[in-house]
């Protein structure tokens, strides 16, 4: 799990699987709740606690980041998540800091679930040479990625830039698949907050964004390899 990332599944995208997303969504509604659930109808919600509730609720995730490893799932590690916090204009009291740092990390706990949620990256090889914390701290953040990539469930997928450019390169999202198409989520991230987004056209126009990224993207043994070339280069 980049310039942009993507952190999700195929049902996210294209709905190419829509019996598979479904099913996923249902089972994962009846575990936890013990009926089938809905997903909220969100229109806005300030990071990260909304951010939270859609990723509990979520059968798959899909994220896309320009410039960061993605902050979903187990993918981020405790150091690099400290220092992109530590670069927020202005700056984060330590209280808040802490206090997102907790937030942060107590996603993964959605991942340790029996069955967790789809998870899929598209990384931008721009994010995978920003340079958050330092080498030390941006080699072992990529390490971790190659070593969630071989997780079941869970898919990691480069843009290199010799692919030119490509859609949405300005802006990063999450896309939050439910149970049913029509109860996914799209959640924006913006220099003030996050967006919790879940109208109909809005969805369909997401979903076309992530089949192009997608594209791009290379597969996902060359995105390994690509990842462990970006270690040796620190």
């Amino acid at each position: 799990m980049r310039g942009a990332t993507v952190a999700a599944c195929d049902a996210c995208a294209t709905r190419r699987s829509e019996t598979r997303w479904s099913g996923e969504g249902n089972r994962a509604a009846q575990e936890h709740t013990g009926r089938q659930a809905a997903a909220p109808r969100f229109r806005a919600a300030p990071a990260p606690r909304g951010v939270g509730h859609v990723v509990r609720h979520a059968a798959g995730l899909l994220g896309v980041d320009r410039t960061r490893i993605p902050n979903i799932e187990s993918g981020q590690t405790e150091a690099h998540a400290r220092a992109v916090f530590g670069v927020a204009d202005p700056p984060l009291a330590e209280p808040e800091l802490q206090d997102r740092l907790a937030l942060r990390m107590a996603r993964r706990q959605v991942f340790a679930r029996e069955r967790p949620p789809l998870y899929e990256a598209v990384v931008h090889e721009a994010a995978l040479r920003m340079r958050f914390g330092g080498p030390g701290v941006v080699r072992e953040q990529l390490e971790h990625v190659l070593a969630q990539s071989e997780r079941e469930r869970t898919t990691i997928l480069v843009i290199p830039f010799s692919a030119g450019g490509f859609p949405g390169s300005g802006q990063s999202f999450t896309y939050a698949a439910a149970a049913l198409s029509r109860l996914d989520t799209v959640q924006l991230d913006s220099s003030h907050g996050s967006a919790l987004i879940d109208s109909g056209p809005t969805l369909t126009r997401y979903r076309g964004l992530l089949e192009r990224l997608r594209a791009l993207a290379l597969p996902e043994a060359a995105s390994r390899d690509f990842i462990r070339t970006v270690v040796r280069d620190l």
